[in-house]
């Protein structure tokens, strides 16, 4: 089988294939790699996966490869390529499938009448599929084993063997409806909410608030949600919760306007920049900015706890996100293709002391970016990138190398992390421009202002406890 595929993604779970597409496109932000759709009906699953975002296919065709009256429920889903060819990609795409009729068309495949179906945010590590016959599996991909998994064992065997990390959504041919499951420990994040007087289901509350659903409640971790044909949602708690939620989901990867676990992502971002602040601010800081564009909030209030007005330097020409491409090269492309200076920013800048506000320094490639931009190209007097989180992938005090397994694309022994074996002083010599970090303690500090206690989060890749 091999090693398993490590991913960032978002799901959605509605009642009509336009909310579904429509949610699932406000999560894009999640993944934009590939796509997918799940189309369940009476004993009846259809799934199309495509390469490229959610757009790459019309809305008008899926309703004609999927016609409404033959469907009550719809899974879908966004990701990022982390490894291996196109092709690979597309299998390894959600949703994930257990028998059915695929036809392969170069960049999707369409796949009828399938007996199982999932779409999982998170990743679980290879150890826990045991039970299941490796033979079975087609690809790399942790969530085709989840759903082996499932199939064999169901859902409760599942939420009490798999601790983590997925919220996962599952459905069956021979049973009515479908099943989302979030783990004990709350890591990825999902939410519950109403549409039309039916349940809807999404990893960020944004999908669901932006395409007219109201939000009701986290999904409550270590639970079995049933959503039924009709659009009811019943809840089974399976095992108690022991709650590890992912910093980084609030630091980074979550949308700014998202509630993600009870918390205001902006919000928070927002306290974390006036912590930096009072932790990280050099003397004679001229100009406050950031990189686009999730550290805009933490920027504002970074500015104005020091007396000064935040100013746009940089822009993007889209939103891709170079720290979720598979390998180095193709995130050095990445940012230097898409980040650049406002031009009119030259001569304000140059001869100043400038702070750009970043969410974290994990390989160095951004801030690589930011320094030719600053010193190369404009002749500042001098420049420091300061994080609002603290340094990733380091060795822990226990003399383990830290990363993400959990399903962020950092794992412990590929990525070349920049802070492993360095102090602050030796990253700044290595990406030329003054790098500075947030403590441990203030982050801590600023999550629990915003409303969430330290022992309720997973720090596992900045030092902190494996969180099962």
């Amino acid at each position: 089988m091999g090693e398993f595929l490590e991913h960032n993604c978002g799901l959605v779970v509605a009642h009509t294939l336009h909310d579904a597409y429509a949610m699932i496109q406000d999560l894009q932000h999640r993944g934009r790699d590939a796509a997918g759709i799940a189309a369940i009906g009476d004993r009846r699953i259809d799934v199309m996966k495509w390469i490229g975002p959610v757009k790459a296919v019309a809305l008008s065709s899926l309703e004609d490869i999927f016609p409404s009256s033959n469907y009550h429920t719809y899974m879908a889903h966004v990701r990022y390529k982390t490894k291996g060819s196109e092709m690979d990609l597309l299998r390894s795409a959600h949703p994930q499938t257990i028998g059915g009729i695929e036809e392969y068309y170069g960049s999707h495949v369409i796949i009828r009448d399938c007996d199982f179906a999932a779409v999982h945010n998170g990743q679980v590590e290879e150890k826990y599929f045991s039970s299941i016959d490796k033979s079975l599996l087609r690809t790399a991909c942790d969530t085709e084993a989840l759903l082996h998994y499932f199939a064999r064992h169901g859902e409760f065997q599942f939420l009490h063997d798999i601790p983590g990390s997925y919220t996962i959504a599952l459905a069956q041919k021979e049973r009515a409806g479908v099943m989302v499951l979030r783990d004990r420990t709350g890591i990825k994040p999902g939410v519950l909410g109403e549409k039309d007087g039916k349940a809807v289901i999404a990893s960020e509350d944004i999908a669901l608030r932006k395409n007219g659903a109201v939000l009701k409640r986290n999904l409550v971790p270590g639970s079995v949600y049933y959503l039924t044909p009709t659009g009811v949602a019943q809840r089974r708690q399976v095992v108690e919760p022991a709650l590890s939620y992912c910093f980084f989901e609030h630091n980074y990867l979550g949308h700014r306007d998202s509630i993600t676990n009870g918390v205001s992502i902006n919000e928070l971002r927002m306290i974390l920049g006036e912590i930096a602040a009072e932790e990280c601010c050099p003397e004679g800081i001229d100009v406050v900015t950031w990189v686009p564009n999730s550290p805009e909030a933490a920027a504002d209030v970074f500015a104005e706890k020091i007396g000064k007005i935040v100013t746009s330097v940089f822009y993007k020409l889209d939103e891709v996100r170079s720290f979720m491409e598979p390998s180095q090269e193709k995130r050095d492309v990445a940012i230097e293709e898409n980040l650049f200076l406002l031009p009119r920013m030259r001569e304000r800048l140059k001869g100043k002391r400038v702070a750009v506000i970043d969410d974290s320094t994990v390989r160095g490639t951004v801030i690589k970016r930011v320094q030719q931009l600053l010193y190369t190209e404009v002749g500042v007097a001098e420049a420091f990138v300061i994080n609002y989180t603290p340094p990733i992938g380091i060795i822990g005090a226990d003399g383990i190398a830290r990363g993400c397994m959990f399903g962020v694309n950092m794992p412990a022994d590929k990525t070349n992390f920049i802070a492993r074996g360095r102090t602050q002083e030796e990253i700044s010599r290595e990406v030329g421009i003054q790098v500075r970090y947030i403590s441990l303690e203030g982050m801590l500090k600023g999550f629990q202002r915003a409303g969430i206690p330290p022992q309720h989060l997973c720090t596992y890749c900045i030092g902190g406890k494996h969180p099962f």
